[in-house]
């Protein structure tokens, strides 16, 4: 081997242990959007705090990560990618710290957001990263597992939580984050790529990027809150208003100045605005079993945290054999089958999940949600190489951006109108404000009344997003694994 043949031999080893240290970042920023749901009833306990206020220890952590990631991708063009990741996973594993330390409901929620703005950066960098290392002939393939990671981080998190919770308490959740980001920091020192120059002349849009964050940050508060304050209260009625005019300032500002924060003109791309809504439903839909599941299981059931996680272990366990064979087979035959397909077969899984009783086994119910693990396999993978293939490369980092925006906005509002509808049917059942830990023993024919209203929601949702994901062309798909 020449010493040319030895140069390009090292090189792709380096490409594929700077995907190696992103996919990490990566799948531990998504894992702590949901490995805090198994957990929710311990804390519940533990801290002595009613649901409606114990969920902010997840729709903190999202509700931040949605706020910020258009702002940090803004910044990561202007000071560097390489710089802003490692920042992002220095912040994640001091929050994460923090987190562990954590002996009060306020405490918690405010080290969840320190946390959060570390996950957001490695959020906002990791495709970008990614699509700037690989060349064209590697680079789908490259996407495709970053994409696997973001789907097995946000799946996992329920059964891995279990499991810690289980066996070490609720604040081994955060702590595992500590050993892994220091690993992750100081390899990201040695091996991420060194930025380019950065852009000179380009000013960063300080009033876009307020009135982005005051009209997200409004409209996801409100969301949360409603459930509380009731849909067709005053305070929901002028939070949705206030955020809605907001928002709209900030499109009509970000049209017309000359360095926006977010490029529009991407969903003006049939493909990549159709696999963005179809993304947006998936989570939509499939937060509801991320919630509601554990709470099923431990209220109802009576199952053990360490059993909980045994059982919601099918979902993620079932998706990594799915999805590579699934990102394989996009290339051959475009994203178009299989996103819509996956759709149905979630929508499927929903439906099957109202058959579920009182008494139902462990094991009937991990084969209930490894549905859920072949849908989302079908899905996610294709659907990512669908849409950042349908863009320019020089927009591959605003695009990414935009993926991981979409995503947790749908997480957020899965969570918040998971948890309102059923409390409203759960109310309206039992003529009590509704209180999961409270109902699910209490009045469990009441309780998986309501379950079964939130699945036939998310069946819905995820009909919607098959009829979204099938309108998409399948030209440019061919090119994205391969331009």
């Amino acid at each position: 081997m020449n010493h040319s043949e030895t140069l390009g031999s090292n090189k792709n080893q380096q490409r594929w242990w700077i995907l190696a240290n992103v996919s990490l970042g990566t799948f531990m920023a998504t894992l702590d959007g949901s490995i805090t749901n198994v957990a929710l009833p311990t804390i519940s306990s533990s801290l002595s705090v009613h649901l409606y206020i114990v969920q902010w220890v997840i729709t903190a952590y999202l509700l931040t990560i949605a706020s910020v990631l258009p702002i940090i991708g803004k910044l990561s063009d202007l000071f560097g990618r390489s710089l802003l990741y490692n920042v992002g996973f220095l912040v994640f594993t001091v929050g994460s710290g923090l987190c562990g330390l954590s002996h009060s409901i306020g405490m918690l929620i405010a080290m969840r957001v320190v946390q959060a703005i570390g996950a957001a950066f490695l959020m906002a960098n990791s495709q970008a990263i990614v699509a700037s290392t690989f060349p064209s002939t590697e680079r789908g393939r490259a996407l495709g597992i970053t994409g696997t990671m973001v789907s097995l981080g946000s799946m996992a998190g329920p059964a891995i939580g279990g499991l810690l919770v289980g066996f070490l308490g609720w604040s081994s959740i955060f702590w595992i984050n500590v050993p892994i980001g220091i690993v992750g920091f100081l390899a990201g020192l040695r091996i991420l790529p060194k930025d380019k120059q950065a852009k000179t002349g380009e000013p960063f849009d300080y009033s876009g990027s307020l009135l982005y964050m005051a009209g997200i940050v409004t409209f996801l508060y409100t969301v949360s809150n409603s459930e509380v304050w009731g849909w067709g209260s005053l305070p929901s009625i002028l939070g949705y208003a206030v955020s809605f005019i907001v928002l709209v300032l900030f499109y009509f500002r970000e049209r017309f100045t000359k360095y926006p924060m977010l490029d529009f003109s991407l969903y003006r791309i049939q493909t990549f605005r159709a696999g963005s809504i179809a993304a947006l439903l998936s989570f939509v839909a499939l937060f509801c079993t991320n919630v509601m599941m554990p709470f099923y299981m431990q209220d109802v059931l009576n199952f053990s945290p360490h059993v909980i996680g045994y059982v919601m272990m099918a979902y993620p366990l079932t998706m990594a054999l799915v999805a590579p064979f699934s990102g394989w087979l996009s290339d051959k035959i475009g994203p178009l089958f299989l996103t819509t397909g996956g759709l149905v077969i979630n929508a499927i899984g929903f439906a099957s999940l109202n058959m579920l009783s009182f008494e139902a086994n462990s094991w009937i119910i991990a084969m209930h949600l490894a549905v859920f693990g072949i849908g989302m396999g079908m899905f996610q993978s294709p659907n990512n190489s669908s849409v950042l293939g349908a863009v320019p490369r020089n927009k591959l980092g605003s695009a990414g951006g935009l993926n991981a925006l979409v995503r947790n906005i749908g997480m957020v509002l899965g969570t918040s109108f998971s948890i309102s509808l059923f409390s409203y049917q759960l109310h309206k059942l039992t003529g009590r404000i509704a209180q999961l830990k409270v109902e699910g023993a209490q009045h469990p024919a009441a309780f998986l009344t309501s379950l079964h209203t939130v699945f036939w929601m998310a069946a819905g949702v995820c009909i919607v997003g098959a009829f979204v994901s099938a309108s998409r062309k399948a030209l440019p798909v061919r090119t994205a694994s391969n331009s």
